[in-house]
C-alpha cells in the first residue's frame, strides 16, 4: 500500500517559479502513485505584501528590486515560460504584464481548505494570475475562480468582503517565515524534510522516493 506523506507547500499566486514547483512535484507523485498517498496543505507567502493597489509593471519591478537589466529579466520571462509550457502550464507574462498583492487570494485558499478545494483554487488562481492575465487580488476575478472548481460563489464573496481568515494567514505566514523559509516555493515534506525551488518532475521523484524509503 502506497505510504501516506505530508507535504506543506509554501508559496504565492504572484510567483512564477512556483507554478513550475507544483507541476513538477504533481508530475513526480503521478509517477510514484503506487508508492505515497500525499496530504498536501498550500502555505501563504507573499513576494510583495507592500503591493500598491493596481500592482506593478512586473520587468520595471523586477529590474529595481533585483537590480538586474530589463533584457535580462526577459530572457528569464521567456526561460520560466518554456519550463510551464513542459510542465503543460500556459503563461501568458509579456512586458506589459503587471505583479499584484495576493493577499486576499491567499485568504480564499485559506477557506477553499476547509472545503476540500484548496489544492484545485490553488492551480486556478495561477491560470488567472500567469495565464489569464487577471489581478489576482480583485474579487470578481476569485468568485469567478472558486465557482470554475465547484466552491460556493456566494460564500466566495462573503469570504472577500470581510476580514476572515486574515489573522489565520499572517499567523501561517510568521509561522514559516520562523522556520526559516524565506524564498519560494518550499516544499516540506513530513515536517522534517526540504525542497526548494522549482525543481523538475525527476529531481521530485528522486528525493521523495528517497524520503518514502528511509520512511518505509
Amino acid at each position: 500500500m502506497p505510504q501516506k506523506m505530508k507535504i506543506d507547500f509554501v508559496s504565492d499566486i504572484a510567483c512564477p517559479w512556483c507554478v513550475i514547483g507544483l507541476g513538477g512535484l504533481e508530475t513526480a507523485l503521478e509517477r510514484l502513485h503506487d508508492v505515497i498517498e500525499p496530504e498536501i496543505t498550500f502555505h501563504p507567502f507573499e513576494l510583495n505584501p507592500n503591493m500598491v493597489p493596481g500592482g506593478e509593471n512586473t520587468v520595471e519591478h523586477i529590474v529595481a528590486k533585483y537590480r538586474i537589466p530589463a533584457d535580462e529579466a526577459r530572457v528569464n520571462r521567456e526561460r520560466i515560460k518554456a519550463r510551464a509550457a513542459a510542465l503543460g502550464f500556459t503563461m501568458n507574462t509579456s512586458d506589459s504584464t503587471r505583479i499584484y498583492n495576493t493577499f486576499d487570494a491567499h485568504r480564499l485558499l485559506a477557506w477553499a481548505l476547509s472545503q476540500g478545494k484548496q489544492h484545485a483554487l490553488k492551480r486556478q488562481l495561477f491560470v488567472v494570475n500567469f495565464t489569464d492575465q487577471t489581478d489576482p487580488g480583485n474579487h470578481d476575478a476569485l468568485v469567478a475562480a472558486a465557482g470554475k472548481v465547484g466552491l460556493d460563489q456566494a460564500e466566495a464573496r462573503a469570504v472577500l468582503e470581510s476580514d476572515r481568515y486574515a489573522e489565520e494567514v499572517r499567523r501561517d505566514e510568521a509561522l514559516w517565515q520562523s522556520r526559516g523559509i524565506t524564498g519560494v516555493p518550499a516544499v516540506i515534506i513530513n515536517d522534517q524534510y526540504l525542497i526548494s525551488g522549482g525543481q523538475p518532475p525527476e529531481e521530485f521523484e528522486r528525493q521523495l522516493r528517497k524520503i518514502a524509503e528511509s520512511a518505509a
